[in-house]
């Protein structure tokens, strides 16, 4: 927060002090709000899950259209990690439980992680 000071002018009512004006200060905060830490979802590379399982995966739970998660699971195939999209913690903590819960279903060892960026 951000203290921010207002100064005001007391009226003295002149007995005594020879009719001199006081001042005081009156801070007010006011509240600075801070961008949220992103994270990277990834998906990491293995022998076994089925590439157009992945590119299932990228359609249903990222939104890609066929020729962008084709393009991500190449990635994911030649590079052994490729990143779905970044997301602040809370969709990103979600997005992977989704992933990791339907590659269990289906029974593929598909890992998903997510990392801050």
């Amino acid at each position: 927060m951000i203290a921010l000071p207002i100064y005001m002018q007391d009226e003295k009512d002149g007995q005594g002090d020879g009719g001199n004006r006081g001042t005081s200060v009156i801070t007010r905060t006011k509240a600075k709000t801070k961008k949220p830490n992103l994270y990277r979802v990834l998906l990491l590379n293995d022998d076994y899950t089925p590439m157009d399982f992945v590119i299932h995966i990228l359609e249903r739970f990222f939104q890609k259209d066929r020729e962008a998660a084709t393009r991500i699971m190449l990635h994911v195939h030649n590079h052994g990690v490729g990143e779905c999209g970044v997301f602040t913690y809370e969709v990103a903590e979600t997005k992977v439980s989704q992933v990791m819960d339907f590659a269990r279903q289906h029974q593929h060892p598909l890992q998903c992680v997510m990392e801050k960026k």
